[in-house]
């Protein structure tokens, strides 16, 4: 066996390294006696392979050691079906592990797959005794506590399935011990054969299968006078070597058991055991003599060896046991056969030199030596064997062929084993060569399809078609163009070009993700035959975003010219909204998944922004300790690789009303900007006077339409629809504008610094203000302090 294992692992690694030919192992486990057409498992699906592919490469299995094949192959559902009758115990006997090997054979390329098969056992067979009445003479004189060996019951299940309990019907003088595959009946009470002469007793045999089955014989004890000695085999274990292929009336061996009684008592007499059906017709054994004879066909291909038990009784039914084990040895009686698996004809006489056109398959039966294969061809023509996957060859072409001198070949191949003396046989394949232009070209694809990313180099390489013709010269020649068409109104030639001789297909413009994500055209392969024949194909394009538009922000405004601050009233509890920045992306997919960070604040544990809202909530409660004067820097990033960003700055106030606010009333300002300041203050003043007036009159109107004041923003910032662009689409969870916010808002026009907003919002539930003070950079400097500088967009 183990020489067996380094000749295979030997040809595997001699054919890999050859023929790069991929191929591994497969394994099923699956219950005997099943249904022919019952499905083992899915090939295609366990090969990584499209259903269909098993078709077109010409799957089918091969047998490894045995004619018999036990599955087949579903090619149309790429299933690994039953195709016979598979019964354990017929092909195992009595082993734990039951194993069928199976070869996968796929060609183009050629590959090789082992398949292994554990046959599982089912409970479909009941103990059974050899049997079915036992006769058993005790005397009389036997002692309580005397055991009487019984011939266990043998079932052909194993495992659990086999034999695993006994059970005695319930008598007054024998009880039962069972030990493994002893089987012994124990004398409880001693015999008086005055008042009992015969005993019946019924024995059953459980196995532990589900439903359990149970076999049962009828033990008959005569009460006699005392057989005190068993006879005695010479050995426990008997060994033997046999050739296959013995003639019959062989003798394998002579066993011998002697029994010390005199008389009746100790004349010996010789049978088999429980044995298999297989073994009656093969072995026979002489009752007196003991000799073990040849009676049937002895194959080691069936079968490589034999253990059998022996049972010596003497005349009075006392009796023992020993094992036989007959070891077969192989002869070299198997020729070598020779099998085409596949052929390639008739072929086209332009064929390189190096292809292949056929497979051809060795078997020898046989094993060692006899099984070692040497398979040569004939001289004077050209091709050649060459050794592929374990037992088979591929036959490939050495030279030009030329139909014109000769248009066919017989080929002979002869395949010889190494045995002593050797035997051989021979195969012929006959080929024809033909010629002319009948082949289109044939793209090696059905359709193909080109990733390309967006902002592309004109010129660069998307992808290449490939058509193949098998006639000669001219009529192979493929020629490559792009069919006429247009893409999004324009030439296709405006947006690819196609190399006539590679079939290599470039861009000749770049493209944007943004403006079409896919288009497709169509290329013709064409022969110079005469008349020319062609082909054509899809290529489908797919363009691929590109992270290359940072996040725009909405709100609050990107601008660096004027700077919106939010009045956040004392009493604003923990979780309470704020504000929110609003943020899109023109990009697609991750590029366009959006994140929020506060990158800076003024006080970081006070604040709080939503990861993918933009929401900015309160941390904790507001406490009289917390700066009036809240700076928060927000970056907005996106999922692209590399991530683009944004940043915008957002003031807070924490008042509950603008008197509060001492910067408000006392604003000075730098001497460079004094002379641009006294303009603004001028007509500060004089807008500011007019609004002040008019915001007094809107805040009695709504102090007398209810007093409880209401909240500053409950999940929305107030910004006016109309200011979105009209590309921006409705994404869920990634950040951007949502089409569902709805805002109004109320703002001055005409001044940089001192602009007031008021915000209503459509929910109650908003903390307690509604005024928002706008100022300019310059004045929110000397009101915020030591803010850093103006954020970046």
């Amino acid at each position: 066996m183990d020489f067996k294992i380094i000749v295979f692992l030997s040809w595997s690694c001699f054919s890999f390294c050859l023929l790069h030919v991929a191929h591994g192992d497969m394994s099923y486990s699956f219950p005997e006696e099943m249904k022919r057409g019952s499905v083992i498992g899915n090939i295609a699906k366990d090969l990584g392979l499209q259903t269909g592919a098993l078709s077109t490469r010409r799957a089918r299995i091969d047998t490894e050691e045995s004619d018999k094949r036990y599955c087949d192959i579903n090619l149309a559902q790429g299933e690994l079906i039953v195709a016979e009758r598979i019964d354990r115990e017929g092909l195992c006997g009595e082993k734990a592990s039951c194993i069928l090997k199976q070869e996968l054979v796929l060609e183009d390329p050629l590959e090789l797959h082992r398949i292994t098969l554990h046959i599982q056992d089912i409970n479909d067979n009941s103990p059974q005794f050899k049997e079915t009445f036992v006769n058993l003479e005790i005397r009389e004189s036997a002692v309580k506590g005397a055991r009487f060996v019984i011939e266990e019951a043998h079932d052909a299940d194993v495992g659990q399935n086999a034999v695993q309990q006994y059970s005695l019907e319930k008598n007054d003088n024998f009880i039962l011990a069972a030990n493994g595959n002893t089987v012994e009946l124990v004398l409880d009470k001693e015999l008086d054969r005055e008042k009992l002469k015969e005993i019946n007793l019924l024995l059953t045999a459980l196995d532990g299968g589900s439903p359990r089955r149970s076999g049962t014989v009828m033990i008959h004890v005569t009460v006699l006078d005392a057989n005190d000695n068993a006879p005695v085999f010479s050995q426990a274990v008997y060994e033997a070597s046999l050739p296959e292929n013995s003639p019959l009336d062989t003798v394998v061996l002579t066993v011998s058991a002697t029994d010390a009684d005199e008389g009746v008592n100790g004349d010996v007499i010789y049978d088999f055991g429980h044995v298999t059906d297989e073994v009656m017709k093969i072995f026979s054994i002489d009752s007196k003599s003991g000799e073990i004879r040849v009676t049937g066909a002895v194959d080691y291909e069936v079968k490589t060896s034999y253990e059998i038990r022996v049972k010596a009784k003497d005349g009075l039914g006392l009796s023992s046991y020993a094992k036989i084990i007959i070891s077969i040895t192989d002869i070299n009686d198997n020729a070598p056969v020779v099998s085409l698996k596949s052929l390639t004809n008739p072929i086209p006489e332009d064929t390189r030199a190096g292809t292949k056109v056929g497979i051809i398959n060795v078997q020898d039966r046989d094993s060692g030596n006899n099984r070692q294969v040497r398979c040569s061809i004939q001289q004077n023509v050209p091709f050649k064997l060459v050794p592929s996957i374990k037992n088979y060859y591929s036959l490939v072409t050495t030279g030009q062929l030329d139909r014109e001198l000769v248009s066919d070949y017989n080929i002979t191949i002869t395949a010889t084993d190494e045995g002593s003396p050797p035997l051989s046989s021979s195969k012929t394949v006959q080929l024809s060569v033909a010629d002319i232009n009948d082949n289109p070209p044939v793209f090696e694809e059905q359709s193909y399809s080109a990733h390309v990313s967006e902002n592309n180099k004109p010129g660069s390489t998307l992808c290449s078609v490939s058509a193949r013709d098998p006639d000669w010269r001219q009529n192979g020649t493929v020629i490559y163009s792009l069919l006429p068409g247009e893409v999004n109104g324009a030439s296709v030639s405006s947006y690819l070009s196609v190399n006539g001789d590679t079939g290599v297909i470039h861009a000749v413009r770049s493209f944007d993700y943004e403006q079409f994500r896919s288009f497709k055209v169509h290329v013709m392969a064409r022969d110079n035959g005469s008349p020319p024949l062609s082909s054509n194909v899809t290529v489908s394009v797919f363009i691929s975003d590109v992270n290359d538009n940072s996040p725009q922000i909405l709100y609050p405004a990107p601008e660096g010219s004027s700077f919106m601050t939010e009045l956040v009233p004392k009493a604003a509890h923990g979780g309470s909204l704020v504000s929110k920045v609003i943020a899109v992306d023109a990009d697609s997919g991750q590029n366009a998944w959006l994140s929020y960070h506060i990158v800076k604040a003024t006080d970081p544990g006070l604040f709080t922004i939503g990861l993918h809202s933009g929401e900015i909530r309160t941390q904790r409660d507001i406490s009289e300790s917390d700066s009036m004067k809240q700076n928060l820097i927000v970056a907005v990033k996106d999922n692209g690789q590399p991530s683009l960003s944004a940043t915008c700055a957002m003031y807070l106030l924490i008042s509950d009303n603008l008197a509060e606010v001492p910067e408000l009333k006392d604003i000075s300002y730098d001497e460079k900007n004094s002379k641009l300041t006294s303009y603004l203050i001028i007509a500060l003043v004089s807008v500011s006077t007019f609004f002040l007036t008019f915001i007094i009159i809107i805040l009695g109107v709504r102090f007398c339409r209810r007093r409880k004041p209401r909240l500053l923003f409950d999940g929305a910032v107030a910004i006016p629809g109309a200011y979105l662009p009209p590309n921006y689409a409705d994404v869920d969870g990634t950040g951007t504008l949502r089409s569902a916010y709805n805002y109004d808002a109320y703002l001055t026009t005409g001044s940089r610094t001192s602009d007031f907003k008021f915000v209503s919002s459509y929910n109650d539930n908003t903390l307690p203000a509604d005024q928002t003070l706008k100022k300019s950079p310059t004045e929110f400097a000397d009101v915020f302090g030591d803010s850093d500088a103006s954020p970046e967009v």
